[in-house]
C-alpha cells in the first residue's frame, strides 16, 4: 500500500481519530510511571536526587523488614476489603438485576451512586464521626444503657480501615456485577429449572458462572486501589491500620527521599500485578460460564 494510498484509507482514519486520546493517555498515566520507574534507579541524597544508577533502592526494600510487613499488610487489608465489598455488592447487584423492576432499576442505580455526591475526605471523616470514641454509635449504646463507657476498638485500627473502604468501594463493585446479571439470558435460568434444578443449584451452576466476569472485574477495581490508599489508613486506622502507601507518602513528602519512595512504589505495583494477573487467570474457566 503506497503512502498516499494509506493516508485516505480508513485505517489512517481510524489512527487519527485515536491519536489525540493516544497521546493524551500517554502524557497522563504513562509519563508518570516511567518518571517513577526512572526516580526508583537513582541514588538519594539529602532532600535531592543524585542523578547516579542504582540498585540499592530494591536491596533496601526488599530487604527491610518493615517494607515488607507493611507490604503483607496492605494485601491481607485489601484483600479483606475486596472480599467483604463483593460478597455485600453481589446481593444488592442481583436484587436490582432480578426483583427491582425494569422501570425502577435506574432509580436504584442512582441511589448508590449519590454517596459520591460529597467528597472522599468528607465521607471518611463521617466514619470517624460515627466510630470515634464520643461517636454515634458509642452515643447511642451508652444512651440505651447497652454499655456504660465508650468503645475504643470501633476506631484506628484495622477494623475500622476495612470498613470506611468497603462502604467507599461499594458502588465500583455493584455496578461491574450488575451489569454482568443484566446480560444473562433468563430464558437459561428458565431451562435449568425445567430440567429439575433447584432455584439454589440453578443460581450455583448458571448464574454465578455467567456473573463471574463482574464478579472478576469487581474484584480487581476494589483491590487495586485499595491497596494504595494512604488518606485512609492516615484518618481512621492509626498506627495498626498503616499501609504501604503510607510509607510512600512519608518517603516523598516528609523526607523527600523520591529514589527509595520510588522504589517502594514499583516494588508495591509489581507484586499487586502478578497477583491480579494470577486471579484473572485462575478464573478463566469460570468467566467462561456453564459448558
Amino acid at each position: 500500500m503506497t503512502k498516499r494510498k494509506f493516508l485516505g484509507s480508513e485505517a489512517a482514519n481510524g489512527l487519527l481519530m485515536l491519536s489525540p486520546t493516544a497521546i493524551y493517555s500517554i502524557v497522563v498515566m504513562a509519563a508518570p510511571l516511567i518518571a517513577v520507574l526512572l526516580f526508583s534507579f537513582m541514588t538519594p541524597g539529602y532532600l535531592k536526587v543524585i542523578w547516579t544508577p542504582t540498585l540499592d533502592n530494591y536491596a533496601k526494600v526488599l530487604s527491610d523488614p518493615i517494607y515488607q510487613v507493611l507490604l503483607g499488610r496492605s494485601l491481607v487489608m485489601a484483600a479483606t476489603v475486596t472480599a467483604v465489598t463483593v460478597l455485600t455488592a453481589f446481593p444488592i447487584a442481583y436484587f436490582i438485576s432480578f426483583i427491582v423492576s425494569p422501570e425502577k432499576k435506574s432509580l436504584w442505580l442512582f441511589l448508590i451512586t449519590i454517596p459520591f455526591w460529597t467528597s472522599y475526605l468528607i465521607r471518611v471523616f463521617l466514619w470517624k464521626v460515627i466510630l470515634g470514641y464520643n461517636g454515634v454509635i458509642n452515643e447511642a449504646f451508652m444512651g440505651l444503657g447497652i454499655i456504660h463507657q465508650p468503645m475504643t476498638f470501633l476506631l484506628y485500627n484495622m477494623n475500622s480501615v476495612v470498613l470506611t473502604l468497603a462502604h467507599s468501594y461499594a458502588p465500583f463493585a455493584i455496578l461491574p456485577i450488575f451489569v454482568a446479571l443484566e446480560k444473562i439470558d433468563r430464558s437459561l435460568l428458565e431451562a435449568g429449572q425445567d430440567l429439575g434444578e433447584s432455584r439454589i443449584m440453578t443460581f450455583i451452576r448458571v448464574t454465578l458462572p455467567l456473573a463471574m466476569s463482574g464478579v472478576v472485574a469487581s474484584v480487581l477495581i476494589v483491590f487495586i486501589p485499595t491497596v494504595g490508599d494512604y488518606v485512609t489508613p492516615t484518618l481512621v486506622g492509626g498506627s495498626s491500620g498503616q499501609m504501604i502507601a503510607n510509607v510512600i507518602q512519608l518517603q516523598y513528602f516528609k523526607l523527600g527521599n523520591y529514589p527509595v519512595g520510588s522504589a517502594v512504589s514499583i516494588a508495591a505495583m509489581g507484586v499487586v500485578t502478578v497477583i491480579s494477573v494470577i486471579f484473572v487467570f485462575a478464573n478463566r474457566r469460570f468467566m467462561r460460564g456453564p459448558q
